[in-house]
């Protein structure tokens, strides 16, 4: 066996046939060890091989730092699921300031939310427009987490619309212009923030979904979807403004949408409530993000909804 192989949380979802979920879940109860090379989470072929055998036999073997054999590690790991490069910032910044040891999961807002549910993650970011009420997250978060209590804190603003060629070729200008039969679109996938918004939009316009060439294809970052548009594989597509400053493509400003963070309300939560509040309070944390451009400050560290 080669020991110094090591696999990413997708090969080993697909190793032992489990959700990438369940494995970031196994990784914060401490049932495999993982460790970070980057922003990337990797997990030695031996600890696999260790946790196969742990569950074959129910034998749990330690694995010292000087040795090579296993040991339990006293850090708590938490998992931060979302996409934005600002949950990076502040996955390092937890890292930094404490003993936790973040773990980053890179899902969809619906998604990240129906997780929380599940018990699989401790923090998530949430993007979700409510065509009802006009209103972002909290609609959602309260019928997700139907009787748990919990926190939404506002973490950034940022502006949402359209991404398009550059100069706008087909003059497109709004959520109706999707559906002309020119206009060829790129899809997010199901439950991140972006498809919720252009799902909504299209609801509240009465525009079937049908009638959208494109709808059906789907990409799962707003830079593949920006990066579609930008090399013709598609005319427009939705996401937010900061990316369409990184490729060749125009950007039809549509909405400004809130970007919060969900934290459970439980005793067990209360210290890593208290540091994801002092760390996007920091001037450290805030001189970070102010440096990337593009993102509202104005309602960063304010608690939008407390549960009682």
């Amino acid at each position: 066996m080669n020991n110094n192989l090591s696999y990413t949380i997708e090969e080993v979802s697909k190793l032992l046939k489990i959700s990438k979920l369940t494995v970031y879940d196994l990784i914060k109860k401490e049932d495999l060890v993982a460790y970070k090379v980057g922003r990337q989470m990797r997990v030695d072929q031996q600890e696999l091989e260790r946790y196969k055998l742990k569950n074959r036999t129910g034998i749990v073997q330690e694995k010292s730092d000087s040795s090579g054999e296993y040991k339990e590690s006293n850090k708590k790991q938490i998992v931060i699921s979302g996409q934005d490069i600002v949950l990076d910032i502040l996955s390092k910044y937890i890292e930094k300031h404490t003993s936790l040891t973040p773990l980053r999961s890179y899902n969809g807002s619906l998604n990240s939310l129906i997780s929380m549910y599940h018990g699989e993650c401790d923090v998530v970011s949430v993007h979700l427009y409510d065509g009802d009420t006009g209103e972002y997250n909290l609609p959602y978060v309260k019928r997700v987490l139907v009787n748990h209590p919990f926190i939404l804190i506002n973490l950034v603003r940022r502006t949402a619309g359209i991404y398009v060629k550059q100069g706008n070729p087909l003059n497109i200008k709004g959520w109706r212009d999707l559906a002309q039969s020119r206009v060829t679109i790129v899809n997010r996938e199901k439950g991140s923030g972006a498809r919720v918004l252009l799902d909504e939009q299209l609801r509240i316009n009465s525009i079937s979904t049908d009638s959208l060439k494109g709808y059906n294809k789907e990409l799962t970052s707003h830079f593949s979807v920006a990066s579609a548009v930008a090399n013709g594989q598609a005319d427009a597509g939705v996401g937010i403004e900061n990316v369409a400053k990184m490729v060749n493509v125009d950007f039809i400003p549509l909405i400004k949408e809130q970007y919060d963070l969900v934290v459970l309300k439980t005793e067990e939560n209360k210290e890593l409530y208290k540091i994801i509040t002092e760390s996007i309070n920091s001037s450290e944390f805030l001189s970070e993000l102010e440096q990337l451009n593009g993102y509202d400050l104005s309602l960063t560290g304010k608690v939008i909804y407390k549960s009682f």
